[in-house]
């Protein structure tokens, strides 16, 4: 459950709040949608992204619905204390892009007073926990997870499925890339590879005695 107001406002601490799932499940989209609430309520918001995400424009954080934030893009994690000096609150998408270092410096800015408010892939393409996203998970107050819709089943999808034979732990891509994909349809669609990676014994090599059983 997500809240945005705490019980105790005599507390001086801010607080992080993850917002985690697959490809097209509308991370971005819920992490605008918090921050534009939080300027309408006249409150100092800076945006960051790494500079490596450069899908749809250099500077705005847009989501797949065409929804946007203007941004700050950043090499790395630890250029953002400083351009975050005096928010109220700071918002991180594509944090699985991030140096693992953005755990600490999120808590820096929480431990300030900071709300906290990042996006990003929680699995890569292999289904594997990505990047610092699980530590920031950890340490966050808040963790909301996306679905995105299958597109093979309709069920909800929690896999990013890479199309491409592209190995790289970050490929840049959209719809032409990358789909997402549900339990059953990713185990499916990586069967056949992973029936490629197995190790498989010649039936007549074990039928030879073992030299040591000799």
């Amino acid at each position: 459950m997500f809240l945005e107001n705490t019980v105790n406002q005599k507390e001086q601490f801010g607080w992080i709040e993850v917002i985690c799932g697959s490809m097209f499940s509308g991370k971005t989209e819920e992490l605008i949608r918090r921050l534009k609430r939080a300027r309408f309520a006249k409150q100092k918001v800076e945006i960051f992204k790494p500079a490596i995400d450069v899908r749809y424009d250099n500077e705005m954080v847009i989501s797949h619905d065409a929804n946007e934030i203007r941004s700050t893009p950043v090499p790395a994690s630890v250029n953002i204390p400083i351009l975050a000096d005096g928010c109220d609150v700071v918002g991180i998408d594509e944090a699985q892009f991030f140096d693992d270092e953005i755990v600490r410096v999120c808590n820096d800015l929480a431990n300030k007073g900071i709300r906290v408010i990042v996006a990003g892939l929680d699995m890569d393409f292999k289904g594997k926990p990505f990047g610092p996203m699980p530590n920031l998970m950890a340490t966050a107050e808040y963790v909301t997870k996306v679905h995105a819709v299958c597109t093979r089943t309709g069920n909800l999808a929690q896999f990013s499925y890479r199309k491409s034979k592209n190995e790289d732990l970050v490929l840049l891509g959209e719809t032409e890339n990358y789909e997402p994909l549900s339990r059953a349809a990713y185990y499916k669609a990586t069967m056949p590879e992973k029936i490629k990676q197995m190790k498989v014994s010649d039936a007549r090599d074990l039928s030879k005695p073992n030299k040591k059983d000799v």
